[in-house]
């Protein structure tokens, strides 16, 4: 009875708009920090090299990492939404030591600070795996990549414009943000985990620990394949992602305004992709056949960029590769999604968000060195290469 309370309180409050806003401004403070972090980082202020930068921003899901299966098992404890608030709260805190850092050390803690508290995507998604059925849940992840892309879109044009008075004034709005998304979360944002599914998975914690849970995960045939492709592709993201503003400067003598607006450029082709047609695309070929278009789409494009020597391609061969991403950003997750039961959602997801967080930490680290030590366009060549192994992975084994 508790269980159709708690499902009719969380529909007749709209907690699909809501968790949509929560990350969507959760995410606008995250667009307007990446593109301008790699240039705060390289000034004069922190001096810092390439591979300096690589660490920099791995650093942040190292943490992730570590602390972001603690997130979801949490979640699944005490509920969702006293996860999110705190965790906004812990971003707030991170941006505004970012903003007031004086050395490149202080910065990194302030990084990884950020990444402790910032594991709270996972939870996001155990939250929509609350409210949907299971042929739905492609859709409803959907929901967290609009979110994705409608914050790239704002967050680096107003990151960029804000550049303008100083690289430290886009991490105080950042904060400012934050602070609004954790006010909106309190008051806002209905619970949607019942007493008796956290009763549930209050006894499963405790009879395992945290590793314990990566293990019991990673021992599952069906989710283990699932979870190495979706490692393969958030490695591949983040080796070119993180440096793509250190790309655009030296390539293309791109300024952080215009930086923002290539991100602008992402961001609102990720949307469209998320937002409008993955719902249509799911229900009429399935998420595998979207997996592997998608993957066979990010593979073309990113070894295509070292061929866009003007503007003009390069944005051509960009929007292909944002769209690949984005049609593929929450496939694998869904799938895995869809093979874990009820009260170990968030658990498993975050899980996942854990071994994607290593994956996010490794990814710029390789990046940066590629790109220091060989050449600009290196991290999208090992984008290429890591692409095309998820796709013979997801060709030869996924069902």
């Amino acid at each position: 009875m508790q269980d159709v309370q708690a499902q009719s309180k969380v529909r007749s409050n709209s907690p699909l708009l809501l968790i949509f806003l929560t990350i969507f401004v959760d995410l606008i403070g995250f667009g307007i920090v990446i593109p301008i972090l790699p240039i705060y980082a390289e000034s004069t202020k922190f001096h810092a090299s390439p591979t300096a930068i690589g660490w920099l921003m791995g650093s942040y899901s190292l943490a992730q990492f570590i602390f972001t299966p603690l997130l979801g098992r949490w979640s699944d404890r005490v509920g969702r939404r006293p996860i999110l608030f705190f965790s906004v709260l812990g971003t707030a805190l991170a941006f505004i030591a970012m903003g007031m850092a004086q050395s490149f050390w202080m910065l990194l803690i302030a990084r990884v600070v950020d990444g402790i508290t910032g594991g709270n995507i996972s939870t996001a998604q155990a939250y929509i795996a609350d409210i949907t059925q299971p042929e739905d849940r492609a859709k409803g992840l959907g929901v967290i990549g609009a979110a994705f892309g409608l914050g790239f879109i704002f967050g680096p044009a107003i990151g960029g414009e804000l550049s303008r008075f100083g690289l430290g004034a886009p991490f105080y709005f950042a904060a400012a943000l934050a602070v609004i998304n954790a006010v909106s979360i309190y008051f806002l944002l209905p619970e949607s985990l019942s007493r008796e599914r956290r009763a549930e998975a209050e006894a499963s914690a405790a009879q395992s620990s945290r590793f314990e849970a990566i293990a019991e995960t990673l021992r599952q045939p069906e989710l283990r394949l699932l979870v190495l492709i979706s490692f393969i592709l958030t490695l591949s993201f983040a080796t070119y992602q993180t440096n793509f503003a250190l790309f655009a400067k030296v390539r293309y003598d791109f300024t952080p305004p215009q930086i923002g607006r290539l991100f602008v450029y992402i961001g609102v082709i990720g949307a469209i992709v998320q937002g409008v047609l993955i719902g249509r695309l799911t229900r009429q070929f399935g998420e595998r056949r979207l997996l592997i278009s998608g993957l066979l789409v990010m593979t073309i494009s990113s070894a295509c960029i070292p061929l866009a020597t003007g503007t003009l391609s390069l944005l051509a061969v960009l929007g292909v590769l944002a769209a690949g991403s984005a049609l593929i950003t929450n496939l694998a997750p869904a799938l895995i999604s869809q093979r874990t039961a009820a009260h170990k959602q968030g658990t498993v997801l975050g899980v996942t968000q854990s071994i994607g967080s290593l994956a996010r930490f490794i990814g710029p680290a390789l990046g940066g060195i590629a790109f220091g030590t060989i050449s600009p366009v290196a991290p999208f060549i090992l984008c290429a290469l890591m692409t095309t192994l998820a796709l013979i992975l997801s060709l030869t084994s996924v069902e």
